[in-house]
């Protein structure tokens, strides 16, 4: 059995990119840590107790059979044009030093001499600021920590846009560019990893459900996450019972 470390931009990516994954590894017996970023506050940290989003995301850990929970220290960056100013407790993570959250990360993975890291595609899956760094960083903690096995999170473009014509036919409002998005994630021709995490659909699902301020807010992606967690299980796992990664790793294992 092995130690397998995911690393991961915000609480709730860690359910919709990897949830299926993540709960086959730890069903399988593997040491499974989840490592975020950020807690996913925009602003200061409150002074007494741990934000929201975090006790929200040691419930889904808890769903998916994760033994443990890190945040790495980092504010959230934020999406879109506007690029806030740092809180005055911490800094926004895509404007953090590369080698020093490279190193945060390289600690953890030393720590719990993990064998694989899971992490992010080149493009941050749909381009978040936060992702791409997540995507720099965990390339770099890895080089670090010499770990063995690099798994890059993504999903086929070609997948997204079939998802992204479901949800217009379901009439769930999206504010996304869909042109934009079908540019993001990876080529299909990329991909060398894919898990059917079907018989895991309940607890990604529930997973997702978890993060109550992501489904119950007024994001762009709670319409879609309120009608993701409505759906009966056998169809959530029709529609998201499968993840897919990118290798590369130093030396490319000849099979998964």
């Amino acid at each position: 059995m092995a130690t397998v470390l995911a690393f991961h931009a915000h609480p709730d990516d860690e359910a919709l990119l990897t949830g299926g994954t993540l709960a086959r590894l730890a069903d399988e017996g593997h040491r499974v840590v989840l490592v975020v970023a950020t807690d996913g506050l925009m602003d200061a940290a409150p002074e007494n107790g741990e934000p929201l989003r975090m006790r929200e995301l040691r419930t889904s850990a808890a769903i998916l059979g994760v033994d443990r929970v890190v945040h790495l220290g980092y504010a959230d960056s934020g999406h879109g044009p506007l690029f806030y100013p740092d809180p005055p407790d911490r800094t926004r993570f895509a404007r953090a030093d590369t080698e020093e959250a490279a190193e945060r990360l390289a600690a953890i993975l030393y720590e719990e001499d993990a064998a694989m890291l899971l992490t992010y595609d080149a493009n941050g899956g749909y381009g978040h600021r936060d992702h791409i760094k997540v995507h720099e960083v965990g390339r770099r903690a890895a080089e670090l920590a010499r770990t063995p096995r690099v798994l890059e999170a993504t999903i086929p473009r070609d997948t997204v846009e079939r998802l992204l014509r479901l949800v217009r036919l379901l009439r769930i409002p999206l504010r996304h560019d869909p042109a934009e998005l079908t540019t993001r994630f990876s080529a299909r021709s990329a991909i060398t990893h894919r898990y059917d995490v079907r018989r895991y659909a309940r607890q990604k699902q529930a997973a997702v459900a978890a993060h109550h301020s992501q489904v119950d807010g007024a994001g762009r992606m709670n319409p879609v996450m309120r009608r993701m967690i409505r759906l009966p299980a056998p169809l959530f796992g029709l529609l998201l019972g499968r993840e897919w990664y990118i290798d590369v790793s130093p030396s490319r294992p000849s099979q998964c």
